[in-house]
C-alpha cells in the first residue's frame, strides 16, 4: 500500500519532534499503521535554518516559506499544522479543509476559539480533525475521553494542564519561594517563556478546559464562556497556611456537570493534599475524569516538549491513516458526540457555581471582630468548616495589634461569597482585602 504522504506547517518544536519521532520509529509505526507515514512537504519561516537541523540524509523532504503551496499540494493526504497562534493558522486550516485534506494539530488555541467553524467545515468535505496533542501533551487524554470512556455520563474533570505553572507552584510550595522568583527560575530553565503571560494568567490551561468540557459534554466549543484566573497574585502565605490545613494549592482546570449547566473554570484551587493529583509536582500534567460508571481515573505524564507532544502528533496520523478511506459518518465524532445530537447546555457564570471557600482576612485584634464576621457568615447563610487564626506578618506605623484568619466555608454559591467579601471588607477593623481561593475535595 501507497505511503500516507503528509504535509509539516511549522518547524519548531513540535513539528521538528515529530519529524524526528516519526523517522527514528517509522518501521514500529508502519506496522501499527498497515502503511507507510511520509513527511514530504515542510513550510517554513526560514528554511535555510530548518535545514541545517533536519535530519535528512536521501533528501526526501522539501521545504518551502510557501505555506499556502504545502495546503494546495494535491500530493499531500494530511497537513500537521504546528505553527500556533488563530489567525494564519486558521485560514492555512480552513483551506487545506476545502482541498479535502486530513488535519493534524497541537493547537489549542485554535480549536478553543475557532473548533466550532473547523469541525463544521471539516464535515462538510468529509474529512478528520485530530487535536490528540491539543491537550496534555503526551497523555492521551483526548482518545480516553472521546473513545475509552463513552460508556460513562461524564461528572466532572479537574486537571493540572500547564506545565509551566505547576512548576511555578511546587516551587512556591516546596523552596517557600515567591511568585517571581519562581517566575524567573522557570524561564531560566525553559519552562516558560519570555513572555509567559497565557500561562501564568490562565488562558494556555482555559483553552484546554473548554476542549474538554466539548468532547465530556457534548457541547460546542466556548471559550468565551469559561472563567479565568491565573496564578499571579498568589501569595506564598496562602500556601504555607492551605499546608497547615492539609491542602495543596494547584490551578485546575475544572469542567462539572450541574443541574443548572456546565462549569467551565480555571483559577488556583486547594486540594486536600492526600488526593494523588495534589501531589503532581514539577511541570508534569495531570488529568481527573469522574465518570458515573467508571468512577474516578488519573492520567498523567508529560504535558509538554518536542517528543512527548510528537507521540500525541504521531498517533494522530496513524488514526488517519487507518480511518481515511471509512465512510466519514462511520468516524468516531470530532467531540464524541454526533453533530447533530450536541446540547445547548448553558455554561454556567463563575457567580452561578457552588464551591468551598478559603478566606484569609486580616484584622484588628481586638474583641469583637469574629462575632461580626460571623455574623455576616450567617446573614448569608455560609457557614464554616474550619478556622485557622495566626499572627499578623503586617504591621502599619499606628503599631496597632493585628491578627490573620483563615476561614474554610462549607459549599455555596460564589454569588454568596462575594457579598460576604464585600460586607466584610466595609468592616473598619478589616485592614486589607480578602484574599478569596476556591476548593475542591475531588471526592
Amino acid at each position: 500500500m501507497e505511503p500516507i504522504k503528509v504535509g509539516l506547517l511549522g518547524f519548531g518544536t513540535v513539528g521538528s519532534g515529530t519529524f524526528n519521532v516519526l523517522r527514528r520509529n517509522q518501521e514500529e509505526i508502519g506496522r501499527r499503521a498497515g502503511r507507510g507515514i511520509e513527511i514530504t512537504r515542510i513550510a517554513v519561516r526560514n528554511p535555510a535554518k530548518a535545514q541545517k537541523v533536519l535530519v535528512d540524509p536521501l533528501r526526501t523532504v522539501t521545504l518551502t516559506s510557501d505555506f499556502t503551496s504545502v495546503v494546495n499540494d494535491p500530493s499531500l493526504d494530511i497537513i500537521a499544522e504546528m505553527i500556533g497562534g488563530t489567525n494564519i493558522a486558521r485560514e492555512l486550516v480552513l483551506q487545506a479543509i476545502q482541498n479535502g485534506k486530513h488535519i493534524v494539530t497541537a493547537n489549542k488555541a485554535l480549536l478553543a476559539v475557532h473548533g466550532t467553524e473547523i469541525f463544521e467545515a471539516a464535515r462538510a468535505r468529509g474529512v478528520i480533525v485530530a487535536f490528540e496533542a491539543a491537550v496534555a501533551g503526551g497523555i492521551p487524554i483526548i482518545k480516553a475521553l472521546r473513545e475509552g470512556l463513552t460508556a460513562n455520563r461524564i461528572q466532572y474533570i479537574a486537571g493540572i494542564i500547564n506545565g509551566t505553572t505547576n512548576f511555578i507552584l511546587s516551587e512556591m510550595c516546596e523552596r517557600g519561594l515567591d511568585f517571581a522568583t519562581a517566575l524567573a527560575d522557570a524561564q531560566r530553565l525553559g519552562y516558560a517563556e519570555a513572555d509567559p503571560s497565557f500561562d501564568i494568567e490562565g488562558v494556555d490551561a482555559a483553552h484546554k478546559a473548554t476542549i474538554m468540557a466539548a468532547i465530556a459534554f457534548g457541547v460546542p466549543v466556548q471559550f468565551d464562556r469559561a472563567y479565568v484566573e491565573g496564578i499571579t497574585q498568589l501569595h506564598t502565605l496562602d500556601i504555607r497556611y492551605a499546608e497547615e490545613l492539609g491542602y495543596r494549592i494547584k490551578l485546575l482546570g475544572i469542567v462539572r456537570r450541574t443541574i443548572q449547566g456546565i462549569e467551565l473554570r480555571v483559577h488556583p484551587t486547594l486540594i486536600p493534599a492526600k488526593r494523588l493529583i495534589a501531589n503532581v509536582q514539577g511541570a508534569m500534567n495531570a488529568v481527573l475524569v469522574y465518570g458515573d460508571a467508571v468512577g474516578a481515573t488519573l492520567y498523567y505524564g508529560k504535558g509538554a516538549g518536542a517528543e512527548p507532544t510528537a507521540s500525541a502528533v504521531i498517533a494522530d496520523l496513524v488514526d488517519i491513516a487507518r480511518l481515511h478511506t471509512v465512510d466519514p459518518n462511520n468516524r468516531v465524532p470530532h467531540l464524541a458526540f454526533q453533530p447533530d445530537r450536541l446540547a445547548s447546555t448553558p455554561i454556567l457564570p463563575i457567580d452561578e457555581i457552588t464551591s468551598s471557600y478559603y478566606l484569609r482576612l486580616r484584622v484588628v485584634d481586638q474583641i469583637g471582630v469574629l462575632s461580626d464576621i460571623t455574623r455576616i457568615l450567617a446573614a448569608l447563610d455560609v457557614s464554616i468548616d474550619a478556622l485557622l487564626q495566626k499572627e499578623s506578618e503586617f504591621s502599619d506605623k499606628g503599631q496597632i495589634s493585628e491578627t490573620i484568619i483563615i476561614l474554610i466555608t462549607h459549599e455555596t454559591l460564589e454569588k454568596n461569597i462575594n457579598e460576604v467579601i464585600s460586607r466584610i471588607e466595609a468592616l473598619s477593623t478589616v485592614r486589607s482585602s480578602v484574599t478569596r481561593l476556591r476548593m475542591e475535595a475531588l471526592n
